[in-house]
């Protein structure tokens, strides 16, 4: 599956790998058999694991589970990181490319049965895509003198991000 492909997926549905929010950390294990580092807040009251381009926060839940309460896609990673792509692309089957631009997405997206509508709002330096239904988010570079080298470009996808819903109260 192509990068970009996988993007398309993911924010068309809202699920990585079959991931969502409330999933839980066993399954996260399965899905992703990649390596990564974890880093736990003093009081265990959070988890955070970095697969270097996907990382996952977890809120805890009564013994011994951890479910995820955000997921984020950090595509920048890969300009500056070529052995990041050939890992990740081995270990998940999925191949991306140093850099990928919305223009990519947007044309898949196109392609793509049962997109939701996107709000577009700036957020100092980048376009944010959002998704409501599925709870994604697309941050793309919104900078005209941001050049491709080891960082994305102007019109590059910086990164994604699963959002849990707000809840008052």
């Amino acid at each position: 599956m192509t990068g970009v492909e996988f993007l398309a997926s993911f924010v068309t549905t809202g699920k990585l790998h079959g991931l969502r929010i409330g999933s839980t950390l066993d399954e996260v294990d399965r899905a992703f058999r990649h390596p990564f580092v974890d880093v736990v807040g003093e009081q265990r009251e959070w988890l955070r694991r970095d697969h270097g381009l996907v990382e996952f926060a977890f809120n805890p839940q009564p013994e011994p589970e951890w479910v995820v309460a955000t997921a984020s896609i950090q595509l920048h990673r890969l300009a500056s990181d070529e052995d990041l792509a050939r890992t990740w692309a081995r270990n998940t089957g999925v191949e991306f490319p140093r850099y990928t631009s919305w223009e990519e997405v947007r044309d898949e997206l196109s392609r793509t049965h049962g997109v939701p509508e996107l709000k577009i709002t700036g957020q100092g330096g980048f376009l944010q895509y959002r998704a409501a239904s599925s709870r994604v988010s697309a941050y793309v570079v919104d900078a005209g003198d941001e050049e491709r080298g080891y960082r994305v470009g102007n019109g590059d996808v910086w990164g994604l991000d699963l959002w849990a819903p707000f809840r008052a109260g």
